[in-house]
């Protein structure tokens, strides 16, 4: 039985992967209601959750104008949000492809290879030298390879911005915190400067609550993230 609500309902947190959604709703213009997810009290491992979600991952998108369809995965979801309006995903085929190629390269490379360098650098109570190298090279050889595709086209799909531009973005501006340099990376370096300045760039990234800007690893604004980190983590 479908429900009586209408609209979307996010069930997010503070992460890379939850803002990409924020974001893409936030350039769309959609309104939805928004379910915090604890992740520290393993709230995304509940059996409520794990209905929405058997992998009890964040973020879940419930469209209910569409019997309560529930979508997982964050690329998914943005493809969804994509679909459902015609808007960040070009509809030139050679062009479309582009940005659901950029797409996979941050669901398959960005993201799980930042993530294993935040996870062997950073929550790790024993820091495994090699490991943490191997994860921050490999991090820093995808971003030369948005910035080589950045220095051919103003967007990763060519000249028009897409949910592409938005995974990438979410994950490559946390560099700092993975440990990872972007320095000489001009093309790189441009783009993340034309993201952040964007109102729903802005605005994504404090669904569901702000964090603490990210600095230097030796900030005392680090060392708030880092606490809030531990806080959010997804287990």
């Amino acid at each position: 039985m479908t429900s009586s609500k209408t609209g979307l309902t996010l069930y997010t947190a503070p992460t890379p992967n939850g803002w990409k959604v924020s974001v893409a709703l936030a350039e769309l213009g959609l309104a939805y209601e928004t379910v915090a997810v604890n992740l520290l009290g393993n709230e995304q491992k509940q059996p409520e959750f794990l209905a929405l979600n058997p992998n009890g991952r964040i973020p879940v998108l419930v469209d209910h104008d569409a019997n309560d369809l529930v979508i997982f995965e964050s690329g998914a979801i943005l493809i969804y949000l994509a679909e459902k309006t015609g808007k960040l995903l070009p509809v030139d085929m050679c062009s479309r492809m582009a940005a659901l190629q950029w797409l996979m390269f941050q669901m398959g490379g960005v993201g799980p290879m930042m993530g294993q360098a935040n996870v062997f650098s950073r929550y790790l109570p024993e820091k495994i030298p090699v490991a943490i190298e191997r994860y921050q090279n490999e991090c820093r050889r995808l971003f030369e390879v948005l910035d080589t595709r950045l220095g051919q086209a103003e967007w990763l799909a060519g000249s028009e911005y897409s949910i592409a531009d938005i995974a990438n973005w979410c994950w490559v501006r946390t560099y700092r915190w993975s440990g990872v340099e972007i320095e000489g990376l001009t093309h790189l370096r441009r783009w993340l400067d034309a993201m952040k300045v964007r109102p729903a760039c802005q605005f994504g990234v404090t669904v569901p609550v702000a964090m603490p800007a990210l600095s230097k690893p030796d900030d005392k604004t680090a060392s708030d993230f880092a606490t809030a980190a531990r806080t959010l983590v997804q287990r």
